[in-house]
C-alpha cells in the first residue's frame, strides 16, 4: 500500500514527527498546503498531523475540505501538543476536531516542544500570562500542563520523542496486512 504522511507545522514538532514517519514507513512526506485532491488519489493510506492550538488541530480544515473525495482511503490523524498527555483533554480535543464526516477517525497525540524565543508575539503573550497564572498557585495545586508550562517558560522545552509513533505505526502495519 501507497501512503503519505501530511502535516502543518508551525514551531517545527509536527514537522519532526511527519519526517520521523516517513522514515519509518517510506512514505512521501509534504505539508498540507501543497497538495490537493488529485495528489491524494495516488495514495492508499493518508496520515495527517498538525500542532494544537486553542483547541484546534492545525491543517485539518485541509482534511475536511476533501475527505468527501476520500472515503477510499485509510486515514489516520496525529496532534502535537506541549502538554503532558492527559486521556480525557485529548478526548475532547478529538471529539471537538474529528466531527462530521472525520468522526471515528483514528487519533493519536503526540509531544512537542516549546521554546519561548521561537513562538510568535501572540503565542508568546499567551504562554506569558498563562505561566503568570500558575506561577502564583503552591506548586502542590498545580496541574501538569501548568508544571510543564512553567519548565518551558524559564528554559524551552522538547519533548518530541520517537516512542509516540508506535500506536501510528500498529495501525499503519495493520491497515497492510
Amino acid at each position: 500500500m501507497k501512503g503519505i504522511i501530511l502535516y502543518t507545522s508551525k514551531y517545527g514538532a509536527a514537522k519532526r514527527y511527519a519526517d520521523w514517519l516517513a522514515e519509518e514507513t517510506g512514505f512521501a512526506c509534504a505539508e498540507t498546503k501543497t497538495v490537493n485532491t488529485e495528489d491524494l488519489q495516488a495514495y492508499d493510506i493518508l496520515v495527517f498531523g498538525g500542532g494544537i492550538y486553542a483547541s484546534r488541530i492545525a491543517g485539518l480544515s485541509v482534511l475536511k475540505k476533501q475527505i468527501a473525495n476520500l472515503n477510499d482511503k485509510k486515514i489516520l490523524v496525529y496532534c502535537v501538543g506541549a502538554s503532558p498527555y492527559e486521556e480525557a483533554a485529548f478526548q475532547k480535543i478529538a471529539e471537538a476536531n474529528l466531527t462530521g464526516e472525520l468522526a471515528g477517525l483514528p487519533c493519536f497525540y503526540c509531544r512537542g516542544s516549546l521554546d519561548m524565543e521561537r513562538l510568535n508575539f501572540v503565542d508568546k503573550n499567551l504562554c506569558r500570562m498563562l505561566a503568570k497564572a500558575a506561577a502564583k498557585k503552591k506548586p502542590e495545586e498545580r496541574d501538569a500542563v501548568e508544571t510543564a508550562l512553567l519548565e518551558a517558560v524559564t528554559a524551552g522545552c522538547d519533548w518530541t520523542d520517537k516512542s509516540y509513533l508506535a500506536p501510528i505505526l500498529e495501525t499503519i502495519r495493520d491497515w497492510k496486512d
